[in-house]
């Protein structure tokens, strides 16, 4: 009985001593939070705008296209899907953002020519790292019918500003899967059905890029400035008349600061001392000819000291076509020279150079480089011009429908891209929370291994500014994106075409 009592006893004190305790810590817990209170959840709101039904309209950048191929990984990623999470916040109850989903790992390079080959359907680029090259994997796949629920992704690879509003768009496979009516729909006509309650419209990129692309020498590639702003305004007035929801149109950055025209240097061709002077002996006849066009007063000796083709040990500039040199057929000379510090190279040329690529000896040194993997100032002069332009034009439309509609213009001063590519402190590359970030596709890079699309860390930061611009027009409250949650590129693991 007693040991009992003691028992009873002991419990009685320790509960004392533990209510005691509890007293004083939470006692303190209290004088913590009034000295240091819990920061209040933000409240997310969408101020005049209604998020609710956001539909995305667009190319490729809106798709989610990247490392050449539109894939799973990148469809998820798209700026789209991105941002209609931020939007996501502001809404009640369920939300969807429904996209026209692949269902691919690899999907299907569009990058690649031809696809399939031997056999081998290519997928999307990875990076090899070995070979320091982008490398498609060789377990890609065709793209197929979507079959899903309706949607608000309508971003599709490759179309121009005219395609969105062409029943032929159906003929471009990336539609052609999804058109509510091949043939008859069109891109536009589709998100216009979807009733959207805002939207984002990302195009014309193309209408100048693909030219770009080509070396500049396709010109029925390059939209014309009269055809640009009828097709821009068509659809701008389209989404006015027939939808009233507003909207964030983005214009087009300044994609010649892209990996893609930056990756390959003009001096990329590395020689031994007894290679250069075999190959510039290979062109002794031609340089004679260039210079007895000089002594006989048809090009100036400067040109014909330009048009000299020489090499030496060490890393050299490659022989190109430059077609706007003086006509020497009269002498039985071609339009030649070699590659110059202001010429941009395009990210395709750097597998073939060096080889008998085309059966006419090693390309770039006894096979000239052809124009369309090649920009020289004048291409690069009237490709700037061009999209300089189309921007102009999208900046009248969009503040012709100012109260509906807000730019984000991609070539602010003190943007993303401006800081991604130097041109606000001539430092390329951005810092993310401390982390250096930079304009290309190294690991630490934003870019995809295709060289001209953003990869998920890239996309995030464009959302970033694209939230920004929204705030700002129409009073919304929206979350950031982390841009360091997104991965960046994807390494090569046996999978690629290079490591067969």
């Amino acid at each position: 009985m007693k040991k009992l009592n003691k028992l009873f006893l002991l419990l009685i004190v320790t509960g004392l001593i533990s209510y005691s305790c509890d007293g004083i810590e939470d006692s303190l817990v209290n004088d913590q939070l009034e000295d240091n209170p819990l920061p209040t959840p933000p409240t997310y709101t969408s101020g005049s705008a209604d998020f609710s039904n956001y539909v995305a309209i667009g190319n490729s950048l809106t798709a989610g296209l990247m490392d050449g191929a539109l894939y799973n990984i990148g469809q998820t990623n798209s700026i789209g899907a991105i941002l209609a999470t931020s939007f996501a916040a502001t809404v009640d109850g369920d939300y969807t953002f429904n996209q026209p989903v692949i269902n691919s790992e690899n999907g299907y390079n569009i990058g690649i020519s031809p696809n399939p080959s031997n056999g081998i359907t290519f997928g999307r680029f990875k990076l090899d790292t070995d070979a320091r090259i982008p490398s498609p994997v060789i377990n890609g796949e065709a793209p197929t019918a979507y079959t899903g629920p309706a949607l608000n992704n309508f971003g599709v690879p490759g179309v121009t500003v005219g395609q969105l509003r062409d029943p032929a768009t159906a003929n471009n496979p990336f539609y052609g899967r999804f058109a509510s009516n091949p043939g008859a729909s069109t891109v536009l006509g589709d998100a216009i059905n979807a009733d959207p309650t805002f939207f984002s419209l990302w195009i014309g990129s193309n209408d100048v890029l693909d030219y770009a692309r080509g070396g500049a020498s396709n010109s029925a590639a390059l939209t014309s400035n009269a055809d640009f702003q009828t097709r821009f305004t068509d659809v701008v007035t389209d989404l006015m008349t027939e939808t009233t929801a507003d909207g964030v149109v983005i214009n087009i950055p300044s994609f010649l600061g892209l990996a893609f025209f930056r990756a390959v240097p003009y001096n990329p061709v590395p020689l031994d001392a007894a290679t250069a002077n075999a190959v510039t002996q290979g062109y002794s006849d031609y340089n004679n000819g260039v210079q007895q066009a000089a002594t006989a007063g048809a090009i100036t000796q400067a040109e014909a000291d330009r048009r000299m083709i020489s090499f030496a040990a060490g890393a050299n500039a490659f022989v190109m076509e430059d077609e706007t040199l003086t006509d020497l057929s009269a002498f039985g000379l071609p339009p030649l020279r070699q590659s110059e510090p202001t010429d941009l190279t395009i990210l395709s040329l750097g597998s073939l150079l060096g080889v008998d690529a085309f059966g006419e000896g090693a390309y770039g040194l006894q096979d000239a480089v052809e124009d369309r993997f090649v920009l020289i100032p004048s291409e690069l002069q009237e490709i700037e011009t061009s999209r300089q332009t189309f921007n102009a034009i999208m900046a009248q439309v969009v503040a012709a429908n100012s109260s509906r509609l807000t730019l984000y213009d991609t070539n602010s001063a003190t943007g993303v891209f401006a800081d991604l590519f130097g041109l606000s402190d001539g430092v390329p590359g951005i810092t993310v929370d401390g982390v250096d970030l930079s304009p290309d596709f190294a690991p630490t890079g934003v870019l995809s291994t295709d060289g001209i699309h953003p990869n998920p860390r890239g996309n995030a930061l464009i959302v970033n500014e694209i939230i920004a611009t929204i705030e700002a027009k129409f009073g919304s409250n929206l979350p950031a994106i982390n841009v360091l949650n997104k991965s960046s590129v994807s390494v090569c693991a046996g999978d690629c075409l290079s490591q067969q």
